[in-house]
């Protein structure tokens, strides 16, 4: 890949990429907890646009009739979005209270570890995760994973949430700078309860230079793309910097083509 053009996999979703999208999105994470419907509801649309541009762009072909596969898909906020477009959508999901917390009914669902996902090697057009990678101990381990129930020729999108960039301690934020042990605590004095976002149990400081170095080293996967989620266009070019993406990029996409 290219580190100064973008290639031509991004092409549909760059013009997507927007000062305007940018900040309607931003906007809508101060709903993430206390109406989740609005701030999921919207990033479903964003993130239907962005693996159906970026599959456009691989495939020449639309999502109609593939198989995409969501790890972490939580109650399934992401279902009504994808079968819009034709997707047969799959959430895998393993924690059971987080599958029925919005009290959603999504066929097919399967509860499931990221690390060792109940799906058959070759098998999924599309395998994509949305801000879950810094919920788990061993992300490159669910990376590998994601990769491996992918088919020749098909594409994987991981995008996560980087440590140290504005939203990486979550709710304990922005005092995670401090050391998330201390945020957390911090969160249950001021609060009188422990945060949803755990620091070292359910929340982990996942950089954005583990993320490159994961997807240029495996022998998987060829790594097409890395770009920050949230950002216009005209901000891509963060990521290539080292020390400054891990505070400015925020959210990293990466997008790889199955070997």
């Amino acid at each position: 890949m290219s580190d100064t053009r973008p290639p031509r996999v991004t092409g549909r979703f760059a013009h997507r990429a927007t000062l305007r999208r940018s900040v309607g999105l931003l906007g809508s994470f101060r709903f993430e907890q206390t109406a989740p419907e609005v701030f999921y509801g919207g990033v479903a649309r964003d993130t239907v646009d962005l693996i159906g541009d970026l599959y456009t762009g691989l495939t020449g072909r639309d999502l109609t009739g593939t198989t995409v596969v969501d790890v972490g898909g939580g109650p399934g906020y992401f279902a009504d979005a994808f079968d819009g477009v034709g997707a047969r959508y799959v959430p895998i999901e393993p924690d059971p209270t987080e599958m029925h917390a919005a009290g959603l009914q999504v066929g097919g669902a399967i509860r499931g570890s990221g690390l060792a996902l109940p799906v058959r090697t070759g098998s999924v057009d599309v395998c994509f995760s949305s801000n879950v990678a810094e919920h788990v101990s061993r992300p490159w381990v669910m990376a590998d994973e994601m990769l491996r129930v992918t088919r020749p020729g098909g594409l994987m999108v991981l995008s996560y949430t980087l440590w140290w960039g504005p939203f990486g301690g979550h709710e304990t934020g922005p005092w995670h700078a401090f050391g998330g042990e201390y945020a957390a605590r911090r969160y249950a004095r001021k609060h009188g309860r422990e945060p949803k976002n755990r620091y070292g149990v359910s929340l982990f400081d996942v950089s954005c230079a583990e993320g490159l170095r994961w997807a240029r080293a495996t022998s998987d996967g060829e790594l097409l793309a890395a770009f920050p989620r949230y950002h216009p266009r005209w901000a891509w070019w963060l990521v290539k910097v080292p020390v400054v993406r891990e505070f400015l990029v925020s959210n990293l996409v990466l997008v790889l083509r199955r070997n």
